[in-house]
């Protein structure tokens, strides 16, 4: 998966980092640390800004208890009766069954 560094999600996104860093506690969008950096999956940015029904999907798998580490194994995992992988389907406008999915794993 491609990353990108907290400063260049703020400059692709247009914003200061700092308003980038209340993305991320606001859990609109999800980073992890590599090699003691920060980073952010670039299939989170679209051109208009975090892909469309992100960050609910996020806070679904949260409120059920997902850790970050487990929300972004699941967006990334292949899933063949999508078919592709839940971030695939984000950002490709299927947007309404990925949180379906997302809210079918709690039960």
């Amino acid at each position: 998966m491609e990353v990108l560094p907290l400063p260049e999600v703020a400059d692709r996104l247009g914003l200061p980092v700092t308003r980038v860093h209340q993305l991320l506690r606001d859990g609109q969008l999800l980073a992890e640390r590599r090699d003691g950096v920060l980073v952010v999956p670039e299939a989170f940015l679209a051109a208009a800004g975090v892909v469309k029904g992100l960050p609910g999907t996020i806070t679904v798998l949260r409120d059920q208890g997902f850790s970050t580490d487990e929300i972004l194994r699941w967006l990334f995992a292949e899933d063949d009766s999508l078919p592709g992988t839940p971030i695939e389907a984000l950002r490709g406008d299927r947007g309404r069954e990925v949180k379906r999915r997302a809210q079918a794993m709690g039960f």
